[in-house]
């Protein structure tokens, strides 16, 4: 049985849509879920959080204008639960694409940890 795959993504996203293309191009399908309209749950990064092997704060879009928005000193001082809050409210704070293969998750796009993942 093949384990299915999610990627979590922006269609305006240039580093999604490399994404998808290498994952299309490897003969994987992902089911894309648009992270603007459905954002992970709690429940979901809860899970996906740790095993991604990343910090919650390496979660962040920090180039985008939602966190533009809050500010770097409010990012700083807030919680970790209080940043997956943000998360779960606003997809385009999430750094992206997140790739989600039973229990691995990437998140963001670079070509030798899908290979690493996937070949």
């Amino acid at each position: 049985m093949v384990t299915p795959v999610t990627l979590l993504a922006y269609a305006k996203c240039q580093t999604c849509t490399n994404a998808i293309k290498w994952l299309k191009s490897h003969g994987i399908e992902p089911e894309v879920r648009p992270i603007v309209d459905e954002p992970p749950t709690l429940e979901e990064l809860s899970a996906w959080i740790p095993a991604s092997g990343l910090g919650v704060r390496k979660w962040l879009n920090t180039s985008g204008q939602s966190y533009r928005a809050i500010g770097k000193p409010k990012v700083d001082a807030a919680s970790d639960l209080e940043i997956i809050r943000w998360l779960t409210k606003d997809g385009k704070l999430v750094k992206r694409p997140v790739l989600v293969r039973g229990a691995d998750v990437l998140v963001g796009f670079r070509p030798e940890a899908y290979e690493v993942l996937f070949l």
